[in-house]
């Protein structure tokens, strides 16, 4: 829906002005992978060899992110995802073709880290899907917590598609932590959400930037009440300084996409930048696909919906903490973390 948005304005003032002056039209390409490692590398090669497309952006899931790497490497063309994976950007010399717009979880892990700490909260219980999501937040909980001094009293995994996480947490609840942490996407990030709450699990409850969605605020009900979790600023939007440089850009464009299509998600935001950045390198570098990767490189100071990113050749995904808040689920609405 973002990206449709995004092309529906471009091509009602004409298009892109290119590097030679003229306004060139922007067409999109869609497919819809299903959230499966194959599809989406069938459709990659699609864009790459019948579409021809100068870029490509995608996939929301690291999994699939991860499944097209080498096609679009070996192809050489720009891809600018729009999962959170570390892996899939870095080593950045070996990801030369790969950029990504949302915070990686190893950005995400080290804010959650800290604000635990920072609260005392040391015994830590983790629940985690069992996909690339789940399991490459795993590696990076488990790096941060232990640079931090916390213990990890359980850790338990559950499949995507399960109904049910009430075994893994009734291990959680007798182990005794201070606080939980669940990672995931709903619908299970929901489903653990209620589970939790219907085992009187002790301590506050933690989400990763997985649940950025009211989706799962309704799945969940009255047991996302009191969660908390890292995001970008999006949902926050409102409560935000004045003097905050990306408060401007998010106001508009949650006013431009809540119009035209409901709530507000960071999954949209993180389309937005990905589109914008490769628009802007077409502006510069034309449709050459050589080009528009250097000038997504070259990109500095942009201020998007995850945040402001300053690309680099050693850094493909540009963010830092600013690109990160702990908000907290108040009454079915999203307010800053206290």
């Amino acid at each position: 829906d973002t990206a449709l948005m995004i092309e529906a304005e471009v091509n009602a003032k004409g298009g892109v002005k290119g590097p030679d002056g003229r306004l060139h039209p922007v067409k999109l390409v869609i497919y819809d992978d299903g959230s499966d490692e194959t599809k989406a590398v069938l459709a990659a090669k699609k864009l790459i060899d019948e579409d021809r497309v100068t870029a490509i952006v995608g996939t929301t899931l690291s999994g699939t992110s991860l499944a097209i790497l080498d096609t679009v490497q070996k192809a050489e063309v720009p891809l600018v995802s729009c999962a959170a994976a570390i892996k899939i950007v870095e080593p950045a010399a070996e990801r030369k073709w790969v950029f990504k717009t949302p915070q990686s979880d190893h950005l995400i892990v080290g804010v959650l880290v800290d604000y635990l700490k920072a609260r005392g909260l040391a015994k830590v219980a983790w629940l985690g899907v069992d996909y690339a999501f789940g399991q490459l937040g795993w590696i990076e909980f488990e790096k941060g917590a232990q640079k931090a001094g916390l213990t990890i009293v359980a850790s338990e995994k559950f499949g995507q598609k399960d109904v049910d996480m009430t075994p893994q947490l009734t291990r959680v609840k007798a182990a005794g932590p201070q606080a939980t942490v669940i990672w995931s996407i709903p619908p299970s990030a929901s489903i653990a959400t209620k589970n939790y709450a219907d085992l009187g699990v002790a301590g506050p409850l933690f989400q990763s930037h997985g649940v950025g969605n009211k989706r799962y605020v309704e799945l969940a009900g009255a047991a996302s009440n009191g969660v908390l979790f890292p995001a970008g600023k999006l949902l926050v939007a409102e409560q935000l300084a004045d003097s905050d440089p990306q408060k401007p850009v998010l106001l508009a464009y949650a006013r431009d996409f809540e119009a035209k299509y409901g709530p507000r998600n960071t999954f949209g935001g993180h389309a937005w930048d990905a589109v914008q950045l490769v628009l802007r390198a077409m502006e510069k570098a034309g449709p050459d696909r050589a080009k528009v990767r250097s000038a997504i490189e070259g990109t500095r100071n942009f201020v998007g919906i995850t945040g402001i990113f300053d690309f680099s050749a050693t850094d493909h995904n540009g963010l830092d903490r600013r690109a990160v808040t702990m908000t907290q689920i108040v009454e079915g609405q999203w307010r800053p973390a206290r």
